[in-house]
């Protein structure tokens, strides 16, 4: 009998010094860019380390990066609700239709910056959204990047330079802003764009520096737009969980996710990628590209541009049922507040 015990006191010890004894969850968190790129480097990652601490090693969380559960970019949320994966993170307009509200942030120059944003669109989202654009997810964090960049094969100094121009877009927000300004635009998850440029398939793209090194644009384009302080456009995201799963936790698991989700860490995600994007452009100066930044006189032509943008989803929101105008006021008054 005392053998018996000292065998299992010996097999419990070894277990716990090899790392054997398991999470009591174990959860996939899935998402559509390399591992080395900074969103899945500098935020989810770490912060699936601080949910695995903060629950005592009760929750473990697996990485699934580049799609590797399988499907396209636009599938993420249906497969965070049919439990494909229990963790998402995605761009909200890759579903266009199903998230309409946060398409406010994506207005052209609506956004100051990514972390004061980012903290607005979570509370726009808190007041308008929870119930009902997420109203089958738990949501973690929602977020925007940083500035919004036009890499390109020719300069573009001028709007007219963007006519005959084919130009990816990431949302439908942005591919009719792209189309407003005279490009020919061309939707497509962010993966696909490097394939796109090295084909020949668009001629330019949009999107913050922070990814172009991990998508290594600088080497495929020589041109690059930027609009001094302001931003042309930002995309919104989603860092979602499936709502059964959530709500099937014990409360200890449910307040770990919790303590690590939320307003403040919305505003140190957009935070940490607009920080990004100073290394990633400074890669593409030392390769000699050509930066172009805009002056203030030249932005405000691409915003005199752009301004129909938002009077056309104004009406398009009032159509939902929307009150399409009080939402673009809400959404800045939420950006000023936090900006101050």
């Amino acid at each position: 009998m005392k053998m018996l015990k000292l065998t299992a006191s010996f097999a419990i010890a070894g277990m716990m010094a090899t790392g054997a004894w398991a999470a009591d969850v174990t959860l996939k968190m899935h998402q559509f860019l390399p591992p080395q790129a900074n969103v899945p480097k500098l935020i989810l990652e770490p912060w699936a380390e601080r949910v695995e601490e903060a629950s005592g090693g009760k929750i473990k969380i697996d990485h699934f990066p580049s799609m590797q559960l399988g499907g396209k970019p636009p599938e993420l949320v249906s497969q965070v609700q049919d439990g494909v994966a229990d963790i998402i993170w995605v761009v909200a307009g890759y579903t266009p239709g199903r998230f309409p509200q946060a398409e406010v942030f994506e207005l052209p120059f609506m956004m100051t910056n990514a972390e004061d944003t980012s903290r607005a669109y979570w509370e726009f989202a808190e007041a308008n959204m929870m119930d009902k654009d997420f109203k089958d997810l738990k949501i973690l964090g929602v977020w925007v990047h940083g500035p919004g960049v036009i890499h390109s094969a020719d300069p573009v100094d001028e709007i007219s330079d963007l006519n005959g121009m084919t130009v990816r877009g990431p949302t439908r927000i942005i591919t009719g802003m792209l189309g407003e300004l005279g490009a020919t635009p061309k939707g497509m998850p962010v993966p696909a764009m490097p394939e796109a440029l090295s084909k020949g398939v668009i001629d330019a793209g949009v999107i913050p520096w922070e990814v172009t090194a991990a998508l290594k644009v600088p080497e495929l384009v020589e041109n690059h737009t930027t609009f001094g302080d302001e931003s042309l456009y930002t995309a919104a995201f989603i860092f979602a969980m499936n709502k059964e799963k959530y709500e099937s936790l014990p409360d200890d698991l449910k307040a770990a996710i919790d303590s690590q989700s939320g307003a403040d860490f919305s505003a140190l995600a957009g935070k940490i990628m607009q920080e990004s994007d100073g290394p990633a452009r400074e890669l593409a100066e030392e390769r000699g590209n050509n930066i172009i930044d805009l002056t203030p006189e030249q932005v405000a032509e691409w915003k005199e541009a752009a301004s129909d943008v938002e009077a056309k989803w104004i009406a398009e929101m009032n159509d939902k049922g929307f009150d399409g105008q009080a939402l673009v006021d809400q959404a800045r008054g939420l950006i000023a507040k936090n900006s101050e």
